[in-house]
């Protein structure tokens, strides 16, 4: 399992991709929704906490 360690850095791509897209719409108000973007970024950024949290929950029970 220790492919669980860099699996939640992909959230952390994740939120700065959807956040570029998010900027970079802005411009262009007609042809895509911003918000929904940042909706996405803020979405992989909690998933990055919220696994990186249980993957220390994870080591800590291990040592024990």
């Amino acid at each position: 399992m220790n492919y669980l360690k860099y699996i939640q850095y992909f959230y952390l791509f994740a939120a700065g991709f959807f956040a570029y897209l998010g900027f970079t719409s802005l411009d262009n108000q007609g042809e895509r929704n911003p918000w929904m973007m940042f909706f996405f970024a803020a979405l992989a950024l909690f998933m990055f906490f919220f696994r990186r949290h249980f993957y220390s929950k994870y080591q800590d029970k291990n040592k024990k």
